[in-house]
């Protein structure tokens, strides 16, 4: 990336809260069972994907029918990569989560297309490719797994079931009670012990859980939210829309180092609007 697309912006770091383990509204136990993920051999090997949750080193050959084959899911990872995604850790958990049981059963068969969809209260599932970008953005260049992330934004709860695939922990806000309840609901079959869903104003980040090695919002506000940006670790990493310009977003990078939060400014993208309060 361009240096002339950096910028520090010189924020002081706050000191690391306590971890003492938060309790939750919404917890998911038990063992999980997702889909098989896809051929190790059809991805590029990395580092990253042995040491990640749910991930294999050797898998089964396609099973199922329909939606349910693996075959529908490698065939997008495909595209994916030939897009130019390379980050094997993110396109393992693509592989891996049935999208189409995130989306409202008229849509299924757009599920694996790369096109956003409709998810109820105004609100979208976000493209593959975007949702791919994005992740790639927050595993590039570390050598091991991510801890505990903060993800603005449950919506239908994919992106929080990919998110479980690349980190320790997951904590995903949504303000919005319906999808928060729908989320749980398509989110209870896979038993993640490692997402723990609430119902919160995801601009005031949640700093029960606090410091987060990532922090990635699904909604884009003028700026980024001073909350987010202390709760985020040193050496952390966060990824959101910004409308830099009003009513144009593009994607940003923040990585919080000793001398302040650096910015990247990256390409145009088009999410939800960033609200606060709970509705």
């Amino acid at each position: 990336m361009s240096p002339a697309s950096r910028r520090s912006a010189g924020l002081p770091l706050a000191a690391a809260p306590s971890r003492t383990r938060p309790g939750f509204p919404v917890r998911l136990a038990g063992l999980g069972a997702p889909a098989p993920a896809v051929q190790a051999a059809s991805l590029p090997a990395g580092p990253l994907a042995a040491a990640l949750p749910g991930s294999r080193s050797l898998v089964p050959m396609p099973s199922g029918l329909g939606l349910d084959s693996s075959a529908v899911r490698q065939a997008m990872v495909a595209r994916l990569a030939a897009q130019g995604l390379s980050e094997p850790a993110a396109l393992q958990a693509l592989a891996a989560v049935e999208r189409h049981r995130f989306v409202d059963s008229a849509l299924v068969n757009q599920a694996y297309e790369d096109t956003s969809l409709p998810i109820g209260l105004g609100q979208t599932i976000s493209k593959p490719s975007v949702v791919a970008r994005m992740l790639e953005l927050l595993l590039q260049g570390r050598s091991r797994p991510l801890g505990r992330v903060l993800e603005i934004g449950t919506g239908c709860g994919y992106q929080s079931a990919l998110l479980a695939r690349l980190a320790r922990e997951v904590y995903s806000l949504e303000r919005l009670r319906a999808l928060h309840e729908q989320a749980r609901d398509k989110l209870r079959p896979w038993r993640l012990h490692n997402v723990h869903l609430i119902l919160g104003d995801g601009m005031l980040g949640y700093p029960k859980g606090a410091p987060y090695d990532a922090i990635i919002s699904a909604a884009g506000g003028e700026s980024v939210p001073q909350a987010w940006l202390d709760q985020l670790a040193l050496g952390g990493r966060l990824v959101a829309p910004v409308a830099l310009v009003p009513g144009r977003q593009t994607l940003v990078v923040i990585d919080r180092t000793e001398q302040g939060c650096v910015q990247t400014v990256l390409e145009a993208v088009h999410f939800v609007p960033l609200k606060s309060g709970l509705a």
